[in-house]
């Protein structure tokens, strides 16, 4: 079976190969089609600029022994996870989303609550098969063309085409013993962050912030029992409660720490429904109640995956602030004052981060993709904000805003996640990142015909008179969705949900 499987690589890889060269030999710019995407960004793939990779959905092999999972790019968390729990064993940072891709996490700066202690997912990654821009297969780890390695994490696919990810894996057990702690203030979380992340046997951290006065610290351990005392909450199924739903329903009632056993991929998975929080969002949009039953009846409809889609639809990614933004344990208190000032809008998510990864070697970044503010930074972890919801209505007071949030973090020498819309100008964004060290390793891997980084991530800053208006696609090309029309761009999402349109990939 798994020599079945490799030759199914090699074949596909051979037809990626092949296509690679062909643009490369016309002196033709291309994009990489994955099928599937949780970036807020627009598309901008058509069928004559492109080369898919949407085949490459295949677990070729798991080792119980190395510990260690031989994965395609395209191969989803969920089926990752079904995988590798057959052998009694886990990634080390499975990202909360099932649909987010092996290939995703490596070139995406993917963080989650085992962040504290692994850093980013491209860190848990021994080695890539890529295909370079001219063509070229070749695989590159901590060892061999290390500068294509530690540069292609975090770098959003463009040095190269990643077809294949070693893993690394670490013991499953069945339960995370999650223990909930109310906190009254961003202080008194990062005290409790520092606290635990000293014990060996904590794996999981992370919080939700409900009010700048009020919140929760989440702490999990590996479990293969249920606790005395203890009960077993799920949140995967379509009668069990949204995660938030149900932290701050516990935070209501909580004068002292509450421990639950939450059956581990439940765990994992928790914020799939509804997207964390932002799926109660659309109900507010769509007019429609917001309680357990309506959940039920539209769990179908409240994945991330099939959120995202909406999302893209409507045009309602150009109309949302979604902003993850690492900042340094010593100024994120600074930092969250400043969001309080100009978007107090709650709940917000706390994820630490180390920022220096698990390996010794000295090539490797202390921070993700070239981040120059981070080189020299006395934090070994950054705190995470997650900051999603719907902006100010005027287009210019909504740029405004992103642009005041991120650069707010630069001051701070934070770190912006990029999967989202960055509204840098590219001065701006090249004196966070190093171009002169990217531009070099695009150079020297032929890179030069995929889109830079900033290239994917950029948004037209032209906003026009300020007025309330049509919603631009991230582009500076209008939508088609009246933003002050948030009820009718909903429906709009609905709709393409329910008729499955294909968003990603356009013909031209």
């Amino acid at each position: 079976m798994a020599s079945n499987l490799q030759a199914q690589h090699d074949a596909s890889v051979a037809v990626i190969s092949s296509r690679v060269k062909h643009f490369h030999s016309l002196n033709q710019a291309f994009r990489v089609y994955h099928g599937s995407t949780h970036s807020t960004r627009p598309s901008q793939h058509y069928a004559n600029n492109t080369v898919d990779v949407s085949m490459l959905t295949r677990v070729l092999r798991i080792d119980t022994d190395k510990k260690t999972a031989l994965v395609e790019a395209n191969v989803p968390m969920d089926q990752l996870v079904r995988a590798t729990l057959k052998h009694g064993l886990i990634p080390p940072i499975v990202m909360e989303f099932p649909g987010i891709t092996v290939g995703g996490g490596f070139a995406g700066t993917a963080g989650e609550s085992s962040s504290f202690r692994y850093s980013t997912f491209e860190h848990t990654v021994s080695w890539i098969k890529i295909v370079l821009g001219n063509g070229e297969v070749v695989t590159a780890s901590a060892t061999e063309r290390e500068d294509l390695f530690y540069g292609a994490g975090s770098s959003h696919g463009t040095l190269g085409v990643i077809t294949l990810l070693e893993v690394q894996l670490v013991e499953a057990k069945k339960f995370v013993e999650l223990t909930y702690y109310p906190v009254d203030s961003l202080d008194a979380a990062v005290r409790k962050f520092k606290e635990e992340a000293g014990k060996p046997e904590t794996m999981y951290m992370d919080g939700i912030l409900f009010a700048r006065d009020r919140g929760l610290v989440c702490i999990g351990q590996l479990a293969d029992s249920v606790k005395p005392g203890s009960r077993i909450q799920r949140f995967c199924r379509a009668a069990d409660p949204w995660f938030y739903t149900h932290a701050e329903e516990l935070m209501g009632k909580l004068h002292e720490p509450v421990t639950e056993a939450v059956p581990l991929v439940d765990y994992f998975f928790r914020y799939d429904r509804g997207a964390f929080w932002t799926g109660k969002y659309a109900f507010d949009q769509l007019m429609v109640p917001f309680n357990r039953v309506t959940r039920w009846i539209l769990h179908d409809l409240l994945h991330a995956r099939k959120m995202s889609h909406a999302l893209h639809s409507s045009g309602l990614s150009a109309s949302n602030v979604i902003q993850d933004i690492g900042i340094p344990y010593s100024t994120a208190g600074e930092f969250f004052d400043f969001v309080n000032e100009v978007f107090p809008l709650y709940p917000v998510w706390l994820c630490p981060v180390s920022i220096r990864g698990a390996s010794d070697s000295p090539s490797a970044p202390p921070g993700p993709f070239m981040h120059r503010l981070t080189d020299h930074s006395e934090d070994d972890t950054f705190l995470n904000f997650g900051i999603w919801g719907p902006g100010p209505k005027r287009r210019r007071e909504f740029v405004d805003l992103n642009r005041a949030l991120e650069k707010k973090a630069a001051d701070l020498r934070g770190v912006k996640v990029l999967y989202a819309h960055a509204y840098y100008t590219e001065e701006e964004f090249w004196q966070i990142y190093d171009k002169e060290k990217y531009d070099a390793l695009r150079g020297k891997y032929f890179a030069q015909h995929l889109p830079t980084v900033y290239d994917k991530v950029k948004v037209d800053l032209g906003v026009g008179n300020g007025e309330e208006g049509e919603v631009e696609d991230g582009k500076g090309k209008p939508s088609g969705i009246k933003e002050r029309s948030g009820f009718l761009a909903a429906v709009y999402g609905v709709a393409h949900l329910l008729l499955r349109s294909e968003y990603i990939l356009k013909k031209k």
